[in-house]
């Protein structure tokens, strides 16, 4: 702790306990042990630790469970905006990605699908639903749209591996996307998917896919937990 430092010591504290967790060095289950400890250890007062562990518990990091103590659970997963899978991204962060898929049917395109893929309204498409699990914790809803016959889409690959890389093992090159980033309240029926409450906030996604030649290969509808997802963006001055 840097005590010259104008920065607070609960701050400091949590900011160090926030990146031992996003390192690994503390696992989801690791006790931290009481708060009386802990200062003792690091020779701060009681309340600066209460307040540092307050602030990674509002955060979703710790949880405090009666008779067990100060907890570490799963750290929120922050995926950059860029053309990249979930899958891929869960997998580079060591957050062991599974995938359940809920439908895989042909169905006729709605407006919004037919608009984003360039289809006639009410021809044939391709859905994929599946719920994306992390830790054996859900994380995400995912809705697919694809054009019929683009390639295989064989359930047990798709539980296996993610969308994206079943298109690129099709031959399929994933150049730009066209995306937005929102936010609601979870409904019954999605609150119960992603073990939420009701009204509980979601973060919502829409992707719309082309490949090399401009065409476009898929629509994305998604819904994530805002308490366990967060979408990074990097931000560049125009010169």
């Amino acid at each position: 702790m840097d005590r010259t430092s104008p920065v607070p010591l609960y701050f400091q504290l949590s900011q160090q306990l926030e990146a031992a967790i996003e390192r690994g060095t503390l696992t989801p289950g690791s006790l931290l042990g009481n708060e009386i400890d802990l200062a003792n250890r690091l020779g701060l007062s009681r309340p600066t630790v209460r307040q540092a562990i307050q602030a990674l518990v509002d955060k979703g990091l710790l949880v405090r469970r009666r008779g067990v103590g100060t907890q570490v659970v799963h750290s929120q997963v922050k995926r950059p905006l860029e053309l990249s899978s979930l899958y891929d991204d869960l997998e580079a962060a060591g957050q062991k990605p599974a995938t359940k898929v809920l439908r895989n049917a042909v169905e006729p395109a709605s407006a919004e699908v037919a608009a984003a893929l360039g289809v006639p309204e009410g021809a044939e498409v391709h859905l994929v639903e599946r719920l994306r699990y992390a830790h054996g914790e859900p994380m995400a809803r995912l809705c697919n749209y694809l054009p019929l016959d683009l390639c295989a889409l064989d359930t047990a690959q798709l539980e296996a591996t993610g969308l994206y890389r079943l298109m690129r093992g099709a031959g399929i090159t994933l150049h730009s996307a066209r995306q937005s980033v929102g936010a609601r309240a979870a409904t019954a029926a999605e609150a119960e998917l992603l073990a939420e409450v009701v009204g509980a906030p979601l973060l919502t996604m829409e992707r719309t896919t082309f490949d090399d030649t401009g065409r476009a290969v898929e629509f994305g509808s998604h819904i994530y937990r805002a308490s366990r997802y967060a979408f990074e963006f990097q931000l560049l001055v125009r010169p």
